[in-house]
């Protein structure tokens, strides 16, 4: 089964985006920020990344392009998940590596809408 790295700093945010993904029947891991992410991709590269931008240690910014860096990390779909909401800051996530982006809040029909448009199985 497919599986998706839910990685922000807020432990709510995570368990109410792997309850989502649960819900479309996706597995999911957790990581509390982009160095925690990093070392869980090392562990078992996943299908699918659900990344915050702002989270202490490393950013998710810094993160996508560490992990795209990586062995295997080309493969996994990105989509960041955060406040920052200006063109410029989506046009940055994107040329770091990011397949999708989406701004928070959101709920499970916008998410589930991002993961079709970057090729998800659902």
């Amino acid at each position: 089964m497919a599986d998706c790295l839910v990685v922000d700093d807020s432990p709510t945010v995570r368990s109410i985006l792997c309850r989502i993904l649960t819900g479309l029947g996706i597995d999911t891991r957790q990581a509390a920020n982009g160095a925690e992410a990093l070392e869980r991709c090392r562990e078992r590269m996943p299908d699918l990344v659900l990344l915050d931008w702002n989270m202490p240690v490393m950013n998710g910014l810094e993160c996508v392009r560490a992990l795209r860096a990586m062995p295997g990390g080309d493969r996994p779909r990105v989509i960041f998940c955060t406040t920052m909401s200006e063109l410029a800051d989506i046009e940055q996530a994107l040329a770091a590596g990011a397949d999708e982006y989406i701004m928070k809040p959101f709920d499970a029909e916008l998410l589930r809408l991002k993961l079709e448009q970057v090729g998800w199985p659902l």
